[in-house]
This record gives structure tokens, sequence and C-alpha cells, in this order.
């Protein structure tokens, strides 16, 4: 896999660039990383690699993949030795859908946005952000009593488009302390070999 020609446009402090990093890392992909900021996504070079101008954006070779969850699916599709990542058998599949949209619906529109208020100064309304993270969190709190991960009992990309907000929900005010449960996961998470904290992965993974 060293010979793959594999670039990830992002910034280190965004979330949906994290986890596409993390699933790099355990695949033992090697890759160039682009930091991309605001005025980089504007541009005419990297609009022409997403017209929607956001991160992140993954090229390998001749393939252009944008939507960090996306990217996720290629990746797994692409790479993983074996289905693990992302499983084949319709109920294993359509669990891992499920986190995948939970991802880009209540964790992003709750903690996510939460986060970009208080960072970023993002334009929204953190009173809605707070209350969609609260109940997001009770959710996965309560999936989480009794099992490992959130869709199989190993990581899949379910926990990576996850793990990176959830983790980070604190930066924008929403406690993790009355959720003892994903806190174990997000430790779970933390102790995979693979794993690199956010920011500190945005350094190019050694090809295994």
């Amino acid at each position: 896999m060293a010979d793959n020609n594999i670039i990830l446009h992002g910034v280190p402090l965004s979330g949906h660039t994290h986890r596409v990093a993390l699933l790099l890392n355990a695949l033992g992909l090697a890759y160039s990383f682009v930091n991309s900021p605001a005025d980089v996504r504007s541009s005419p070079g990297f609009l022409a690699r997403n017209p929607l101008g956001q991160i992140p954006v993954l090229e390998d070779g001749e393939a252009i993949l944008a939507d960090s969850n996306a990217i996720l699916v290629y990746l797994a599709r692409r790479y993983a030795p074996d289905p693990d990542w992302l499983p084949v058998e319709p109920l294993a599949a359509a669990s891992v859908q499920r986190w995948l949209s939970i991802a880009a619906g209540e964790v992003m529109h709750g903690p996510a946005t939460a986060r970009m208020i208080t960072l970023f100064g993002l334009p929204d309304d953190p009173v809605r952000a707070a209350r969609i993270s609260a109940r997001v969190l009770a959710f996965m709190e309560g999936h989480l009593a009794d099992k490992s991960f959130l869709a199989a009992e190993h990581v899949t990309v379910a926990d990576l488009a996850c793990y990176s907000y959830v983790a980070h929900a604190p930066d924008g005010g929403v406690s993790l302390e009355p959720y003892p449960h994903v806190r174990d996961w997000l430790a779970r998470v933390e102790a995979q070999p693979w794993f690199q904290p956010m920011p500190d992965f945005a350094q190019p993974a050694k090809a295994a």
C-alpha cells in the first residue's frame, strides 16, 4: 500500500477530517495532508474538487471524493482486508448505516454545532445545539450500556463517524460527565493501536 497516492484535504480541528484520518491510520495507508482553511476552500482549485467547498476531500489517484462518511465507506470497501470495518451482512450493514446517519444528523447538529458555536463563532442556536446534544448522548448512553462499540462487537466505521465530535463535546460546553458508558466507549476507541488524537493526526501515517 506504500504506492498509494492518497491526499487528504482538511483542517486539523475538523472532526469530519479526523474521522477519515483515523481510518487511514487504521488501514495503514500512507497519505499526504493538505491544510485547507476557508480561504483555500473558496478557491477555484478546491471548488473543482468539491463544488460545495466543504472538507474533507480525499484524492486517491484519479478518484476524488467528498463527504466524510462517503469517504469512510470508500476506504473500507477499497482497502479493508476484511469486512469488519463495513459489514456486508444485511442487519450488520444496516446498523452501521444507522450510526452514519446519526453522525450526520444528531451528532452534527448537537455536539458538533455546539463546538463550532463556542470555538469558531458559528451563528447558530446554542440552546438548540445543547438540547440535541443531550438527546443524542442519552440515547448513546443507553445503547452502550451493554455494548462495547456502536454497531458491532468490534470497531467499525460507525464508531469513527461518531467519535470525534462526541469526544470533543466539552469544547462546546457539553459535559460528558453524565454519560459513563459513552466515556468508556470513547476510551475503547482511544485504546486502539492506530488511534491519534485530534489535531495531532495531521502527519502522514506510516504504511503498514
